[in-house]
């Protein structure tokens, strides 16, 4: 009797969240700027929904809707982060020596023709070895894919099709970062949040932004 009466409950639960996650997908959907919105950085409800209003990105929603909204959000997320990039234990940056995997909202992968594959703690470093490759016993000719890490949902994005902010308050593993964005307003967001001084592409990335 307790077994039935436990598994009635969490299907109930199961059922109870499904409607919510259901409801909040509709309201991003419909009501929402979506790449506006799921570029916020999503802490919890109020702060979600104090975003929202000063940006006015979702038109007029109750407390409910705001609670199913955030839900719809949070799982959205961890969805997301399963395609992040994937660092092994004990993998070190070649530039700097530092243990990725410790960092792995900063992670970036650069994969080799050959196979090979460097992870580094942020796209400084990375750039640092894109720009000089002998340094370290290999071509540029020989790179074949480059990922860095979306700054909100720390998603792998192809790095020459990023968007990097310069000079902003926020500070990577190795102090001030190049940091990437998979949409030029997200990045713009980032820059208007946290004073950062510019926009730029993969192409526009000089070796000097570096040191």
């Amino acid at each position: 009797m307790i077994f039935k009466t436990v598994i009635t409950l969490m299907l109930l639960y199961t059922s109870l969240y499904s409607d919510i996650y259901t409801k909040g997908e509709k309201i991003f959907s419909i009501m929402c700027d979506k790449e506006k919105v799921s570029a916020l950085p999503y802490h919890d409800i109020q702060a979600l929904k104090q975003q929202i209003e000063a940006q006015n990105l979702c038109g007029n929603l109750n407390e409910n809707q705001y609670k199913a909204l955030g839900y719809f959000l949070s799982q959205k997320k961890k969805k997301i982060d399963t395609k992040s990039i994937q660092v092994p234990q004990k993998s070190h940056c070649p530039v700097c020596g530092m243990f990725v995997d410790k960092f792995p909202k900063w992670a970036t992968l650069m994969r080799l023709k050959s196979g090979k594959t460097y992870y580094f703690d942020g796209v400084k470093d990375m750039m640092k070895f894109y720009f000089d490759p002998k340094r370290f016993h290999q071509k540029k000719a020989a790179i074949q894919e480059i990922l860095v890490s979306d700054y909100y949902t720390l998603k792998a994005i192809d790095a020459k099709k990023a968007y990097y902010v310069l000079g902003s308050n926020i500070y990577g593993p190795m102090g001030e970062e190049l940091i990437p964005f998979a949409s030029k307003s997200s990045a713009k967001h980032f820059l208007d949040e946290h004073h950062g001084k510019k926009i730029v592409t993969f192409a526009m990335i000089q070796e000097n932004f570096l040191y």
